[in-house]
């Protein structure tokens, strides 16, 4: 699979399941020994069964959500993609804006991913000019 259609087929998903809480539509995008770094000071998870605990753990914390993906930018089997979520958490209203940074394989496969975000309370939807 072209780096490019992955990384659609990425965003299309999370955007899709992330609200849908469907765990496993999302781990479909994975590859059994990715690495994923949900944020530059924690230690990477290093297999989608590590990321699946952690995804569960997070989804079991979330409820009513709102996404939405920017149009990927892909560089080789790199791609970077913003994205933008409101939602309960623990029964707080939040807002998460960030950037996940992922390497596909030829199967197109994330083996590896990288995040960087933003918390704030309240539901924010996105300006208008986001995702440009």
């Amino acid at each position: 699979m072209e780096p490019v259609d992955a990384a659609q087929r990425w965003a299309d998903t999370w955007q899709r399941e992330w609200p849908a809480l469907d765990l496993e539509a999302v781990l479909a995008l994975y590859h059994p020994d990715v690495t994923y770094a949900s944020e530059p000071f924690r230690v990477p998870f290093k297999s989608v069964e590590e990321l699946r605990v952690y995804l569960a753990g997070a989804f079991a914390e979330e409820e009513d959500i709102e996404a939405w993906f920017a149009e990927p930018v892909v560089d080789g089997e790199h791609a970077s993609i913003e994205w933008w979520a409101t939602l309960i958490e623990d029964g707080a209203e939040t807002t998460l804006v960030g950037t996940s940074t992922l390497r596909f394989d030829a199967d197109g496969l994330a083996v590896e991913q990288r995040d960087t975000w933003n918390q704030t309370a309240g539901r924010v939807p996105p300006r208008e000019d986001w995702g440009r």
